[in-house]
C-alpha cells in the first residue's frame, strides 16, 4: 500500500512534463524571440529580420537610436550596398502627407524624404517624393491615428497605378515615426542626419540600439 502512494506522486509529475514539453514542442506561439527581438533565444539575427533594412539617427541626440523599416514589395528600387546614404538628411514633406505637390522641394531635392500614409496610396507617396528630388522616401503611419497600427510594419505594394517609381521606399514603424517628427517639431528642426542603410546582420540581437519605446 505504502508503495502505490508513492508511485501515484511520482506518475503525476511525469505527466505534468510531458504536458509541457508537448506544449513546447508542438505549439509554434510558445516558444518565444520570432516576434520579440527584446527576447533572445538564440535564433540569429538573420532569421528575424530578413528582408527589412536599418537606419540609424545621427542627429539630433534625442533620437540616436537604429529603426527598422520593411522596403516596399514590389515597386521602387532596393536597398544595397551600392546605394549607400552617409550623413544624409531625413526630411518631413509638406505636405507630410505627400499626396499633392511637395512645397520644401528645395529641402527635399538630394535627401531622404520621410512622409505619412494616408489620402493616397503608397506608389503615389513615392512618386510624388521622387518627383521632388528625393533619392528615397520612408513612408510612416498616420502619426494621430494611434492605434494598434502605430506597433506594425505594414507591407507595401503596388496598386497597379502604372506610376514609375525608381527610388527606394519603405515603411517605418508608426510609433517610431511620430516619435522623429513630434521630436523634430519639438526642436524646431526640419530634418534628421541619418546612415541608410547600416549593417545589423552580424549585430546580437540584445546589442542592437533600438529606441526604448518599441519591442522590435
Amino acid at each position: 500500500m505504502l508503495v502505490l502512494e508513492m508511485f501515484i506522486p511520482m506518475l503525476s509529475i511525469r505527466l505534468s512534463f510531458c504536458k509541457v514539453f508537448l506544449l513546447f514542442t508542438l505549439v509554434p506561439g510558445a516558444l518565444p524571440g520570432a516576434n520579440d527581438l527584446h527576447f533572445y533565444d538564440g535564433s540569429s539575427t538573420v532569421d528575424i529580420i530578413s528582408g527589412d533594412v536599418f537606419f540609424e539617427i545621427l542627429d539630433p541626440p534625442e533620437l540616436r537610436y537604429s529603426y527598422r523599416i520593411r522596403p516596399a514589395k514590389d515597386f521602387g528600387a532596393t536597398f544595397n550596398d551600392s546605394l549607400l546614404f552617409q550623413k544624409a538628411r531625413l526630411v518631413p514633406t509638406v505636405p507630410l502627407h505627400s499626396c499633392s505637390d511637395i512645397l520644401n522641394q528645395e529641402d527635399i531635392m538630394g535627401h531622404i524624404a520621410l512622409a505619412e500614409r494616408g489620402e493616397c496610396s503608397f506608389v503615389f507617396k513615392a512618386a510624388k517624393a521622387q518627383q521632388a528630388g528625393a533619392r528615397a522616401v520612408i513612408i510612416t503611419e498616420f502619426i494621430d491615428k494611434g492605434d494598434d497600427s502605430f506597433d506594425h510594419l505594414i507591407e507595401m505594394v503596388d496598386d497597379k497605378m502604372e506610376l514609375d517609381v525608381n527610388i527606394p521606399a519603405a515603411f517605418l514603424l508608426g510609433r517610431s515615426g511620430a516619435t522623429i517628427l513630434r521630436t523634430l517639431r519639438r526642436l524646431h528642426r526640419s530634418y534628421a542626419v541619418i546612415n541608410l542603410p547600416i549593417n545589423m546582420t552580424h549585430v546580437p540581437i540584445n546589442k542592437m540600439n533600438q529606441p526604448p519605446w518599441i519591442a522590435w
